[in-house]
């Protein structure tokens, strides 16, 4: 007699949690190892030997670049903002912004993905299955997925390895996360990626990059406004809900 249900097939538990384990250790190893080594001035000693090798092998450091983007999201390695100045200072606003917002989102995918594998699935089925509360609160989430995935990608208080956790651990769908994490992160990679199109400037000075223009109100205003329309959907329906009481 076989008492597996369909949970239990597949890999073994440990081998399931191993790529979430491998992305923890690494994440803590590299904040205390790697910190020195991803700094502005790191990227200030190599500037021009970076401009150099690009000018010489366009395609080639654009590649490295987007892989090494990708690695530091993918572990949650320090230096997320500074890779984003990177692309801006190795490839202007544009195309900086599309490169650093497709590496981000490749990078985040990965760690939605192995989180997912090793705990978001059973988690997911837990809150599915459960009662009261927390049956609610899946609910909700669920019926206003876009809108909250939105939401949290936007608002700049949300830290981005925080972002790519909590949606795996909901059952949210790849395609949805991924199209939600591309777009949200749009505005915030727009500004970091301008401010590293300036970064020769700001080396020739001695000074380092001011990264907390993005709280300046000319920034923030306009990325509360596109917070508030991401919440336009839920606060309709709540509106609805109340008048239908």
């Amino acid at each position: 007699m076989n008492d597996k249900t369909p949970n239990d097939a597949g890999p073994a538990p440990w081998l399931r949690r191993l790529p979430i384990v491998v992305i923890a250790l690494a994440a803590i190893v590299g904040a205390f190892t790697l910190r020195d080594y991803l700094s502005f001035e790191t990227l200030a000693d190599n500037r021009e030997r970076l401009l150099a090798f690009r000018d010489e092998h366009y395609l080639a450091t654009v590649a490295l670049f987007m892989l090494a983007y990708v690695v530091v999201v993918a572990l949650s390695l320090p230096g997320a903002a500074l890779c984003t100045l990177t692309g801006g200072f190795l490839f202007s606003t544009f195309p900086g912004t599309l490169y650093n917002v497709t590496a981000a989102t490749a990078g985040a995918v990965c760690i939605f993905l192995a989180a997912r594998w090793g705990l978001g699935d059973r988690l997911a089925a837990r809150m599915d299955a459960s009662e009261g509360m927390v049956s609610r609160i899946k609910a909700g989430i669920d019926e206003n997925q876009w809108s909250m995935l939105f939401l949290v990608r936007l608002v700049p208080a949300v830290p981005f390895f925080v972002a790519n956790l909590i949606p795996a651990f909901m059952g949210v769908a790849v395609w949805t996360f991924a199209t939600t994490t591309f777009l949200g992160i749009i505005p915030g990679a727009i500004v970091y990626t301008s401010v590293g199109s300036g970064l020769g400037a700001v080396f020739e000075r001695g000074e380092t990059p001011d990264l907390g223009i993005i709280f300046e109100p000319r920034i923030l205003l306009p990325i509360l406004g596109l917070c508030l329309l991401a919440a336009m959907p839920m606060i309709l329906k709540a509106v609805r809900g109340r008048k239908g009481l």
